[in-house]
């Protein structure tokens, strides 16, 4: 998540991304802990809606042979969350998620620390659902070196012992300057982060690792917007990654064209475009309806996950779909859709 306003959440050590930003660009930063404290909701939320019953399983679409271990659909979407809900845990926010929308959520988003403590399991999400982790970055240096193989190690031989499939999502919004892990606060040399991302890989394929799908995560535009800061710098390769993941919000009012047709136009081609986090801060409703028309429209995507939370630190908005019932009602229609039951 890129937002000039939150400069001040830089220093957290539990970050989640949420990017955007129009010309002229401003100057940004996101953050997000990866297990939110229990706070506050910024915005009354409709908690009390009637559960909506069950819609009737579809047979899932057959899958398109891109994506590696998680596969993309064929003609349709994966639609999931991150879920941090003030004064509830993962499993009520899945229950009440669930209640409200008649479904699963078809991938839960969790973020990890780079070198802390990360699970073996994640028992609160369903056996059916592909567990999301974006795994934070670090400063390019301590990895090149060789200095973090061991930590790099530990994170996959614990992946694989899930024994599920994963989207994993290192280093995300990597063309922003509000991580340590940013081009911007690297020595400005985009090449670098592909040696790194390189030597992940390498590292998890020494584990036989087979279980995860690797996702390249971009922020929608670039900050600062200099050459050496263009989002393909970045890019390692098509031999190194399975999706293209877009960070995108409509701080300014974009629109979803604007968000995410740059790179979907890029990357489309060669790899599955999965949404990897986005959510509406202005005309909740118009966004999600816009939203579900462009993806609808845009068959290079094959997932979109929602940053689903009230309790972002050091900012006032509020990011849930249910803070009123002509936005609840506009996401329950997108998520019921044929189109989203990928």
């Amino acid at each position: 998540m890129k937002r000039r306003q939150l400069l001040s959440l830089v220093g957290l050590t539990g970050l989640a991304g949420c990017g955007t930003a129009a010309a002229p660009v401003p100057p940004s930063s996101s953050a997000a802990p990866s297990s939110p404290p229990v706070a506050a909701s910024l915005a009354p939320a409709l908690t009390t809606t009637s559960p909506v019953p069950p819609t009737p399983t579809p047979a899932r679409p057959a899958g398109s042979g891109r994506g590696g271990a998680v596969e993309a659909p064929d003609g349709a979407v994966m639609l999931g969350s991150y879920l941090a809900l003030g004064g509830r845990t993962l499993r009520q926010s899945l229950a009440l998620r669930r209640g409200q929308l008649g479904r699963e959520q078809r991938i839960v988003h969790r973020f990890y620390p780079w070198d802390g403590y990360v699970p073996t399991s994640e028992p609160d999400i369903a056996d059916d659902s592909v567990l999301m982790v974006s795994w934070h970055g670090a400063p390019w240096a301590g990895i090149l070196d060789g200095g973090s193989d061991a930590n790099i190690r530990s994170v996959a031989r614990k992946l694989k012992g899930m024994r599920r499939r994963i989207l994993l999502r290192w280093g995300w919004e990597m063309n922003g300057d509000w991580f340590e892990w940013s081009g911007a606060r690297n020595g400005s040399d985009a090449d670098d982060y592909v040696k790194v991302w390189r030597r992940l890989h390498r590292v998890f394929a020494a584990q036989d690792v087979t279980n995860v799908s690797w996702v390249w995560s971009p922020n929608w535009n670039s900050s600062p917007e200099e050459s050496w800061n263009r989002v393909q710098r970045y890019y390692p390769g098509d031999d190194y990654v399975d999706w293209v993941g877009i960070s995108g919000y409509n701080f300014y009012d974009e629109s979803p064209s604007t968000l995410f047709d740059p790179v979907t136009s890029l990357y489309g081609s060669r790899k599955p475009i999965i949404l990897s986090e986005t959510a509406a801060v202005r005309d909740r409703t118009r966004y999600i309806k816009r939203l579900r028309s462009w993806v609808e429209d845009t068959p290079q995507v094959g997932a979109v996950v929602w940053f689903d939370t009230d309790i972002q630190e050091g900012t006032d908005h509020n990011f849930r779909f249910d803070t009123d019932s002509a936005s609840l009602s506009a996401y329950r229609t997108m998520a019921r859709s044929p189109h989203f039951s990928g």
